[in-house]
Order: structure tokens, then sequence, then C-alpha cells
């Protein structure tokens, strides 16, 4: 599971986040029916807003099924999305997910450096990016954007002196791209060039965040890191994150959107959320905090970090975490404090329990009793 945008059910009202959880194990299942068990490790957030987006463009409810008991879910049935949106959304997320694993092979990251590893996990990148590319094509959706974007991204690297908007732009053009192909499924051609405008701010944003979080990281393993390359202070990131959030923010509002609330609350209110969650942890390598227990100068509850402990132990959480979809993560796992929301204040983000003013909350897609989002 990976993706900037993760709500929990503290930040989302209960009806925004159980269709937010019809989406995701809709596209769970989507994957697991067309392309088998394995397949469902590709599952991530950001590839799933092209299913919320298509339902969103949708006067009607997308149709539901009914799915049996998940551990995600506390071992409950529920009756998950079932659309044509949601199988951009699985098409999407194996081609994402294969250009990732392309992308760590061949930078040697970690375990991928050593050969049996590197092979193996060429061989299925390359079966999710055919998987992907089929299904694209039964959408009538040209996937060349997201196929492309590894192979130009590579090259960008290596340019000299390439310009830091420059080295976001195979994100944008990949995520514009499925964004606006949810137009065509939900009939609303009209919407194409705002949900271009729309993904380019999105693929920016997914681009820069996931590079502040790896900065210290990448600085001490002497991994590529695109701020470290163009010499972008964490400052001039920060606004460049702004920036990008802000003509995300316009570009939804120009949408025609029978169905806003969901969508307004994840591109809009989450990927608000996502910035401040990445440069309030920039600077600690690992995400974790660098001040000793017990240092009067480390932030409020925050707690020390603790170590893998191997064997057996790791290896059951590292089960448990795969089955829930990284819900769950053990305490040595570096998104750990960002996975639960249990394990942070929500009070900052939680709107009905604290807006105050439910105009203003509703503005970001959040429904308070009492009030209507739509």
């Amino acid at each position: 599971m990976f993706g900037i945008v993760r709500p929990c059910q503290h930040v989302l009202c209960k009806g925004l986040y159980a269709d937010w959880m019809g989406h995701l194990c809709g596209l769970c299942l989507a994957l697991r029916d067309e392309h088998g068990h394995l397949s469902r490790l590709v599952t991530n957030y950001d590839g799933l807003l092209v299913s919320v987006l298509t339902e969103a463009q949708t006067p009607a409810p997308t149709s539901r099924r009914r799915a049996g008991p998940c551990a995600l879910r506390g071992f409950k049935g529920a009756d998950v999305v079932e659309s044509e949106g949601v199988r951009l959304a699985a098409s999407v997320s194996l081609l994402l997910a294969a250009g990732k694993v392309n992308d760590h092979v061949a930078d040697g990251d970690g375990v991928y450096a050593r050969r049996p590893v590197a092979a193996g996990a060429t061989r299925l990148a390359g079966r999710w990016s055919s998987a992907g590319t089929s299904m694209a094509g039964t959408l009538g959706f040209d996937p060349a954007p997201l196929t492309a974007a590894a192979g130009r991204q590579a090259l960008l690297e290596r340019a000299p002196a390439p310009g830091l908007r420059a080295l976001t732009g195979p994100a944008e053009d990949a995520v514009a791209a499925a964004f606006a192909h949810t137009a065509v499924l939900a009939g609303k051609p009209h919407n194409r060039e705002a949900l271009e405008a729309a993904g380019r701010g999105f693929g920016r944003l997914a681009h820069l965040i996931d590079a502040v979080e790896d900065l210290d990281d990448d600085r001490a393993s002497g991994a590529y890191n695109p701020l470290a390359a163009t010499g972008t202070g964490l400052d001039e990131a920060r606004r460049h994150c702004d920036a990008a959030h802000a003509e995300l923010r316009a570009a939804v509002d120009e949408l025609d959107l029978p169905r806003p609330g969901l969508t307004r609350a994840l591109l809009v209110r989450e990927t608000g959320t996502a910035v401040s969650r990445a440069f309030a942890t920039a600077g600690t390598p690992g995400h974790r905090p660098s001040h000793p227990p017990g240092d009067p100068g480390a932030p409020p509850g925050r707690r020390p970090p603790k170590r893998d402990p191997g064997g057996l132990l790791s290896l059951a959480c590292a089960a448990l975490t795969c089955c829930t979809c990284g819900l769950y993560r053990p305490a040595w796992d570096e998104d750990h404090e960002s996975s639960c929301c249990s394990r942070f204040d929500c009070s900052g983000y939680d709107c009905c329990g604290n807006c105050g003013n439910c105009g203003s909350c509703c503005e970001d897609g959040c429904c308070c009793d009492g009030c209507s989002c739509d």
C-alpha cells in the first residue's frame, strides 16, 4: 500500500469513510478477480482516486456488490464498488507498481541490489505492466503516459542540470492522463480539461512529497533525490507544494461533480494534510524523531523509535501489514506514525468534531450532522 492520500475514519465523516472503503475494497477485489491474489499487493491509495473521480461525475451512485469478511474490515462483509472506474484504478495501480519496482531495480535500492531479487522483481514488474496495459485497452485508455513515465524520469535524472518542474513532468503527465479518462468513463467530456489540470497538480504534489520524505535517507545512501539534485531547499520545496495544492484545488472547483463530497475531501483537504505531514517530519531520517527519549526538545506526543526485532515476530507483523493493506504497521515501520490515526492527534483534522462552523467545514467535502455538503 502506498500513496500520499491516507484518510482514516477520524478525518472523514461516517458516510464518506464508508464510500472510501467501498472504493478501496472494490479495487482490491477487482485486482484479485482479474489478475490473481498476488496483484492485490499493488493496491494503492493514489490510484484509487480515479475510481472516486469516476463516481463523483455520475449523478447516480455506482453499483455495489456484497463482499465477504476481510481482516481490513474487522472480518466483516461490505458493499464494495464495482464499476469501470474501479477497473481503471486497477490498471493504473498495476502500471504504477510496475514502474516503481523497475525504478528500485534500476537504482539498486536495498534488497533490489541482489541479482536474484532484481531478476524476480523485474519479471513481476513485467507481468504487472502487461496486465495493466491489457486492462487499459478494454477501457479505451491509452496507458502510454504511465508506461513511459519511468523511462522519461530516468533520462531527466541523467540530464545535465534539469529544473525541478522538468523532473516532476512525467508524474504530472501520467496522473493527468488517468484523471482525464474518468471524464470519458463518466460521460462528462467537458470535465476533461479541468481533470488534466487537477492531475498535473496532484502528480507534482506526489512527486515533491515523496522527495521531501526521502531526502535525508537518499542523502545518506547516495540515491538520487530531485531536491538535492536541483539544490532546492525545504522552504522552496514547500512553496512549490503550496502552489501545486492551490492549482489542484482551483481545478477541482471547476469540475462538474454531481457527487463532490468524497472527491473534495480527498483531493483538497487530504492532500493539504499530506503536505503538512511531509514537512512536519522533514529533516528526520526515516521519519523518526531525532531527539533521544526524555529530551525536552522532542516534539510532544512523539515516541522514540523502535528497532525491528527480526525473526518470527517481524515476519508475522509483515504478514499482518500485508493482510490489512497497510492499515496496521508495527512500531518499527517507517510509516507507522502516519498509518494509524490513534498514533497521532487527529483533532486538528477531525472535521465534524472540531469544525465549529459547518459551512466552512463542508467546503472541503465533510458532511457534519445536520448539514449537507452537496
